[in-house]
């Protein structure tokens, strides 16, 4: 006799697969035979008159009216994200209720928990005076959110076929059964989600939701990454319809700014500009060697309106999305690249800010303005910096005058007071992938920081904490970009790492950047630079925003807000509407509504934004495994960069590539992990490998649908790794070390290069 299911599962996976057909399928998926089909109808019966969606014959069909607009009282919801105002929609998930039109706005019930984005809940629904809205009050939540999987399908012979997943991390294929392959041939990468119950092999069942064409193909790897994170990439057709229709906002009511000679100053590649700057001495008295900063942002607040569906889709993205080969944007191209772009010579909207300095980069004072621009030109970081050596082009000669040399020496000001602040300081080189015109690698380097990457950085700082203060002046609610300092584990972890290495950093006194610093002074020009500077980047958590002034602990900031990126940041848009309330300057300010969901706005952009680096991380890692692919074979230098149970983590120094030495390649001797000290010893050879270890590798693998690099250890440090039988090894400088994970300094946390300013 089988063993009825509860009602419970039932449900569970009558939601899960919404357009079985009776009882006969029911019953063989819960292996029901026979007699005992009975206790099957007498549950299907129960759950029909609690308003469960059962289907087949003598149950639902029979008894389940709808509501007038169409919909049945009671029904399964997939609930939504958050909407700009914080309210829960949700949709159908039965077969011939999924494409219903109607919206279903989830009511919130004291005492009961919020449905999450991607629940699935049994709810009885309302209709309402709107023919195109219900309200719903969910019954139970009835499952988790659907599992999805991005892979590779393998098509089988009899029908169906698998799904080999692309994620690194998934050990497990799903299989697809032949009616749910939705015509994807062998090889070809697809999206797919959980459809119901396990089958005897124990994988679970998927069906194919999407065909995505050549994972082989140049441009597949960043697909890959947009699907897997789930990162909107196709706008509604109503926010393409009002952000073609948008148009430039009358110069009314605005100051005008075209007289100063504001520039862009950016990556060569750039296709949007957002910031322009403009110097000049301050010529009031009192203010000897004194500086006036101008740090003017693309007013983009002006075309994206609260409630708009614009403003909708770009709080949903949060942020946009950066890849080798493209940029997945938070607003469409018509406003990012054009409208909301200050482009040289063309007339844009701004909100300035007036910085005055004295001659050590004190703030003196600031004033904010809604105002008009002209940019003098569009200028690239290289070209920048070589007219302020002394070498300029074409474009910048007539500009060393007049533009330049001012923003030079406000630079050189603000660099004392940075000085004076002592933020964090790490030195972690950002590695940058460069693609042909057919989106295949063309080399993998580590650019230099020149002064004018640090003079745009500083000049955005202060304008970011001018904004922060300005509205507690104002006191207007905002959202803060806070960073907290590292917990005492952390920290008591990094020390480990230091005084291994034979450094110090400082006991028994309030953590500072100071004494970080301290510590990547005492490693600077060593060979354990790199080890502190990672150690010290992994013991720092990530920043965020909220609503609550909680400070910024690596730049070492009282109050910080973000508010020079409004076309890629959501965070910043936010600022600009509470600068606008604040000050007057119109009615498209910061609304009611989006001030009491300023909590559910910050966790949602803080959530995206660490989408947007998970996914850029993954996709670099792809695009390297490709790159490395046709040198399988090949040795590599490296350090070892991570230590775990199973292997350690090699950083190879040509590309900054992490790959994984298993622990099953090192030879037939048992190797222990140590917990505390985080190494791997041999425990008959005398090999004993940690954290900053010179190493040379040989790369055994690159999978660049995952990312995957499967390496050989070599030599360690000048000794040759051992081989065969095992031998007594010279321990090659094992120290204590900090986490067990490979690190990533990718996009900033803290420090602020991309993220944080």
């Amino acid at each position: 006799m089988a063993e009825l299911p509860s009602k419970a599962a039932l449900a569970r996976w009558l939601a899960e697969n919404p357009d079985a057909a009776g009882r006969r399928e029911i019953a063989q998926a819960f292996g029901i035979r026979g007699a005992d089909r009975a206790g099957l109808r007498r549950l299907l019966a129960e759950l029909a008159a609690e308003g469960a969606p059962v289907r087949g014959r003598g149950t639902a069909r029979g008894g389940r009216r709808e509501t007038g607009g169409g919909l049945p009282p009671v029904t399964v919801l997939a609930v939504g994200a958050p909407d700009a105002a914080g309210d829960l929609f949700a949709r159908p998930l039965e077969g011939r209720l999924a494409d219903h039109p109607a919206r279903i706005l989830i009511l919130a019930e004291p005492g009961r928990p919020a449905p999450g984005a991607g629940d699935r809940v049994l709810a009885r629904l309302e209709a309402t005076a709107d023919p195109g809205l219900y309200l719903a009050r969910v019954m139970r939540t009835i499952g988790a959110p659907v599992a999805r999987v991005l892979g590779i399908f393998r098509a089988a012979t009899a029908g169906g076929g698998r799904i080999a997943p692309v994620d690194k991390g998934s050990a497990s294929e799903w299989r697809v059964a032949a009616g749910a392959t939705l015509g994807a041939r062998d090889g070809e990468l697809v999206a797919g989600e959980e459809a119901g119950q396990r089958g005897r092999l124990g994988l679970p069942a998927a069906r194919v939701t999407a065909r995505l064409g050549d994972p082989g193909a140049a441009r597949a790897l960043s697909l890959i990454a947009i699907h897997e994170h789930g990162i909107p990439d196709v706008f509604p057709d109503e926010v393409l319809a009002e952000a073609a229709a948008a148009q430039p906002p009358p110069p009314e009511g605005r100051e005008d700014l075209r007289a100063l000679p504001f520039v862009t100053i950016d990556p060569a590649d750039a296709r949007d500009h957002d910031d322009a700057v403009a110097a000049h001495t301050d010529d009031e008295a009192g203010n000897p060697g004194g500086h006036v900063l101008w740090v003017a942002i693309a007013d983009v607040a002006a075309h994206v309106r609260p409630g708009s569906a614009l403003d909708r889709e770009a709080r949903r993205r949060g942020n946009s999305t950066y890849f080798p080969d493209r940029v997945v944007p938070m607003l469409p191209e018509r406003l990012s690249a054009d409208l909301c772009s200050l482009l040289p010579g063309a007339e844009r909207p701004v909100i300035a800010v007036r910085l005055r300095l004295d001659a050590e980069g004190r703030p003196l004072a600031r004033r904010f303005t809604r105002g008009l621009i002209r940019s003098r030109a569009r200028l690239a970081y290289p070209q920048a910096q070589a007219a302020a050596e002394g070498r300029p082009d074409a474009a910048t000669a007539p500009l060393l005058e007049a533009v330049i040399a001012p923003l030079w020496a406000a630079h050189a000001a603000l660099r004392r007071a940075r000085e004076r602040r002592e933020p964090l300081d790490l030195d972690l080189p950002e590695r940058q992938i460069l693609l042909d015109p057919d989106g295949r690698v063309r080399s993998v380097g580590f650019p230099e920081r020149l002064e004018a990457h640090r003079l745009i950085e500083e000049a955005m700082v202060a304008a970011n904490v001018a904004a922060a203060e300005e509205l507690g002046r104002l006191q207007r609610p905002l959202l803060f970009r806070v960073h907290e300092e590292p917990g005492p584990e952390k920290i008591e972890a990094l020390r480990a790492v230091a005084e291994a290495a034979g450094f110090a950093l400082a006991r028994g006194q309030v953590l500072k950047t100071r004494h970080l610093n301290a510590l990547l002074a005492q490693a600077g020009g060593t060979e354990f630079d790199e080890l502190i500077n990672v150690s010290t980047l992994r013991s720092l958590p990530q920043a965020f925003y909220h609503p609550a002034n909680l400070g910024h602990f690596g730049l070492a900031l009282g109050a910080y807000a973000h508010f020079t990126s409004p076309i890629r940041r959501y965070a910043d848009l936010v600022v600009h509407r509470a600068l606008i309330a604040g000050h007057g300057w119109g009615t498209d300010g910061l609304a009611a509504e989006e001030i009491a969901g300023l909590d559910e706005t910050a966790r949602h952009i803080s959530e995206t934004e660490r989408r947007s680096m998970a996914a850029e991380r993954d996709t670099a890692d792809r695009y390297l495994a490709r790159w490395l692919a046709d040198r399988v074979g090949a040795e590599f230098a490296g350090r070892i960069a991570g230590v775990a149970r199973f292997g350690v983590f090699v950083r190879l120094d040509e590309s900054g590539a992490d790959g994984l030495v298993p622990v099953r390649s090192l030879g037939p001797e048992y190797f222990r992990y140590d917990a505390a000290r985080q190494t791997l010893a041999g425990a008959t050879s005398g090999l004993t490998l940690a954290l900053g270890q010179r190493v040379t590798v040989r790369l055994r693998e690159a999978v660049p649908t995952t990312g995957g690099l499967a390496l050989e250890l070599v030599a360690v440090g000048d000794e040759p790794a051992p081989r065969g039988p095992a031998r007594r090894f010279r321990a090659a400088g094992g120290r204590k070390a900090g986490a067990a994970k490979a690190p990533r300094p990718g996009p900033r946390a803290a420090g602020g290069r991309r993220r944080d300013r």
